[in-house]
């Protein structure tokens, strides 16, 4: 059994060692704040990443630092400066806040989200010095007056009132038209004041080998290709065709480690009512994830193993194991190994609300397959020891069941 710490603020503690790579980077943006503090114009930072590339785990310790400066340095040109980080994600918002309760640099009131403190700001007249961002890519890029949104675009309005602007951002891991993003899009804004960018690529979170890492992003750009015969070097790969048998060797793993959860793409039955609405494969039938109104994210609520985990609850989370559901949405194209959407069959209505800037059709049904896939992603790239997938599609499962099969692994056996 392995000795593994859960607590998902350790796995983003400021606390915890940098490699050599990272601990360059938070220097240069550290070097590229102090400088841009000084000028009359903003200045922006983007930290470009996929899922799992250690994103967060570097603004947690850059954070720390400048409030350290900002609060005990005098000598300091930070000190006194008055700094935000922000996230648009309310599960991880609750990690960061636990994380500021024990460092006395930090309050938990340094950590928003971006409506918060654009609206805050407005009603004070004020502007602030250094804000951090973490998961722009969650960021509004529409009007959204049921989050008490009036404006165009959120990072614009960031812009407006701070002097710096760091941020993160992965592409893949855009999941809702009004937070539509592209590296383009981004660029348009960012490129206009002095910038710099910086590229992580080092996978951090999985224990995959980098070629398995390959086949889940083939994957995601609708491949379905040979699996490597390293996807179960150091690494728990399973394909299941009884999503009944992937539940059971979850909760095994659960009891085992901890932090091991069923995870599903949209697809079912879903409606922000409440009530339980239930995922149902053959023998198999469980529960969406349920609004989590406690400070605990979901993945660390004990009773949580018995509800199916969202791109809502897990995206920017570790989980020890995850068992994977590819929904009705993702199918494979007979008689090719392509993978295809099926827009019909996406049950998530809030994920594809119109916006006044597109009006192309044959674009929109290209950025909604995206996010689709995109969603996806973010579930392939939360299990760090183990990852069990189980398609919907027969076609899909019986190919993946074949590719197993095919690289020499044997399927899994029944949990007792």
């Amino acid at each position: 059994m392995k000795n593994i710490d859960n607590a998902a603020t350790n796995k983003i503690s400021p606390f915890k060692k940098l490699t050599t790579e990272q601990e360059q980077l938070v220097n240069d943006i550290i070097s590229f704040t102090k400088h841009h503090l000084t000028q009359n114009h903003p200045a922006i930072y983007t930290v470009y990443g996929d899922a799992g590339t250690g994103k967060s785990v570097i603004l947690s310790q850059l954070f720390v630092r400048i409030q350290k400066e900002a609060r005990t340095q005098q000598n300091s040109v930070l000190y006194h400066t008055n700094n935000y980080f922000l996230v648009n994600h309310p599960e991880i918002l609750k990690v960061y806040k636990e994380i500021a309760g024990p460092i006395k640099e930090l309050y938990k009131k340094d950590f928003a989200r971006p409506t918060s403190l654009i609206n805050q700001l407005d009603k004070q007249q004020q502007t602030i010095d250094v804000a951090v961002i973490d998961e722009a890519h969650l960021l509004l890029s529409k009007p959204d007056h049921y989050n008490n949104f009036y404006h165009d675009n959120q990072l614009v309005e960031i812009i407006k009132r701070a002097k710096v602007v760091i941020i993160v951002f992965d592409q893949y891991q855009v999941l809702r038209m009004k937070s539509l993003w592209t590296p383009e899009r981004l660029q348009a804004i960012t490129n206009q004041y002095p910038h710099k960018d910086y590229h992580l690529t080092h996978m951090f979170r999985m224990n995959a080998s980098d070629d398995l890492v390959k086949w889940f992003n083939e994957f995601t750009n609708y491949k379905l290709t040979a699996l490597p015969a390293s996807a179960r070097d150091h690494y728990d790969f399973r394909i299941y065709s009884d999503a009944e048998e992937m539940r059971k060797a979850i909760v095994q793993r659960n009891k085992e480690v901890g932090l091991s959860r069923i995870l599903s793409t949209s697809g079912y039955p879903s409606t922000l009512d409440g009530g339980k609405h239930y995922i149902e494969e053959g023998r198999f039938k469980m529960p969406w994830d349920q609004y989590n109104y406690t400070v605990t994210p979901w993945a660390e609520l004990p009773q949580t193993i018995d509800e199916v985990g969202s791109i809502y609850t897990c995206q920017g989370f570790d989980l020890n194991y995850t068992g994977i559901i590819i929904g009705p949405p993702i199918s494979q194209t007979p008689q090719t190994n392509q993978l295809q959407v099926n827009l019909d069959r996406y049950t998530d209505v809030e994920a594809f609300k119109k916006r006044a800037d597109l009006t192309d059709p044959a674009e929109i049904k290209s950025l909604e397959k995206r996010m689709i896939m995109n969603s996806l992603n973010v579930l392939f790239k939360r299990g760090v020891y183990g990852t069990y997938l189980y398609a919907h599609d027969p076609l899909l499962r019986h190919s993946l069941t074949s590719l197993f099969k095919k690289a020499g692994f044997t399927l899994p056996k029944e949990e007792k």
